[in-house]
């Protein structure tokens, strides 16, 4: 049995003493998480010392196996590392879809070249990866993409359009979902390429978005060349592979409801209705907004208390299964509620999109209210996961 109390100290002493000052403050209003990449500027020197020494040990992928440059942490020392993170209010030294989503199937479907070569720089970051899923005519039906791949003997041609590529214009590199066999059904003539952004043939486009930013990009491919090494898993075995990740995507997305412990715009949902609302006897005093703040917190504890349940009857080695649509529905639906909240919180300081009157934090959650829309579209609709969970959670009869 795992000695976790001694765990427990070790580990919060290595933070207390390898965790800068700057790292242990909430976000600044127009400051982002760190998202590595290989031409990441750090203003903030500490930024990246954070990093580095994180990734040194592989806590910024404790459970990935040490070979990789991961922490090889179980389930329960990584819950103790997140837990004492919280208690010294670390922030996270890197967010990443590769550690996120890249990675998880790399461990599982990729050959030892593929997961020496990417996983290593994927816990330094050293990379920023994008997703090139979604297509103009396959957003629900993704199976009924139609960019192309080619082979050529040596590689790929990649030819056709990527949409909804978050952060596409930051990415340095994409693992993308290629038709390569047009007769076969078409869930079985799919394939899972990874390559370089920068490759000749790669244009992307940023899409504005109603919140004014612009975080969701087209892709467009011309006459792509792509080694065929990054090739991940089988020719055509490609939709098993999305599916997987898929799955951890959808439980990254359902994470969006616990967003910073209620937070949102620079501080706690409870110390900004305080600011906003006024106290008596040190409570909220609007009993309304009262009564919703103290109803959202418990709906976080008890979101984090089931997936945290939900982690411990996994079986080791398992992945997220059916169980991240449950994750992304409950988690996204909780967020648009919670920026609606912040929202009434605000008041009349809300209403604003520019100009004097309003502080940045303001205008960051009216932007971010506005963005927060698209939480139950991204990652997979709402109904489509509804579907999912009725089908295999339930078992409910088509």
């Amino acid at each position: 049995m795992e000695n976790l109390d001694s765990f427990r100290t070790e580990i919060g002493k290595w933070l207390e003493q390898n965790c800068p000052p700057s790292m242990r403050k909430p976000l600044g209003p127009d400051e982002d998480i760190n998202w590595g990449g290989r031409d990441k500027v750090y203003d903030n020197p500490e930024e990246k010392l954070w990093l580095d020494r994180m990734a040194a040990r592989g806590f910024t992928t404790p459970t990935w196996p040490k070979q990789y440059g991961g922490g090889g942490l179980s389930s329960a020392q990584a819950r103790v590392l997140a837990e004492e993170m919280r208690r010294l209010h670390c922030r996270p030294p890197l967010v990443s879809f590769g550690i996120t989503m890249l990675g998880p199937v790399l461990l599982q479907y990729g050959n030892e070249e593929q997961k020496q070569e990417h996983l290593p720089r994927i816990v330094r970051g050293e990379i920023r990866w994008c997703q090139g899923y979604s297509e103009p005519g396959a957003g629900s039906d993704l199976a009924g993409l139609q960019t192309r791949a080619e082979d050529q003997g040596d590689h790929y041609l990649v030819n056709g359009q990527k949409i909804w590529t978050s952060y596409a214009d930051y990415a340095d590199w994409i693992f993308c979902l290629v038709r390569t066999n047009t007769t076969a059904p078409k869930h079985d003539g799919i394939s899972f390429l990874l390559f370089d952004m920068k490759t000749p043939g790669v244009t992307v486009a940023p899409i504005k978005l109603i919140s004014g930013s612009s975080p969701f990009c087209q892709t467009f491919f011309q006459d792509v060349k792509v080694p065929k090494k990054n090739l991940v898993g089988k020719l055509d075995g490609g939709w098993t592979i999305a599916k997987a990740l898929l799955q951890h995507e959808r439980e990254m997305i359902g994470g969006m409801g616990l967003g910073m412990g209620g937070s949102g715009g620079g501080g706690t949902l409870d110390a900004l209705a305080k600011e906003y609302c006024g106290t008596e006897a040190g409570r909220i005093a609007d009993p309304v907004i009262r009564d919703q703040v103290a109803q959202h917190l418990m709906d976080s504890r008890c979101f984090t208390t089931t997936i945290r349940r939900s982690g411990d009857e996994a079986k080791a080695g398992a992945g997220p299964g059916a169980a991240s649509s449950m994750f992304k529905l409950y988690g996204t639906e909780m967020n648009k509620r919670r920026y609606e909240l912040l929202v009434k919180v605000l008041g009349s300081q809300a209403l604003g999109w520019e100009g004097e009157g309003f502080n940045t934090r303001e205008l960051g959650t009216t932007r971010e209210w506005l963005r927060s829309k698209g939480n139950s579209i991204e990652g997979g609709t709402s109904e489509v996961q509804l579907n999912i969970i009725a089908k295999r959670v339930l078992g409910l009869p088509d």
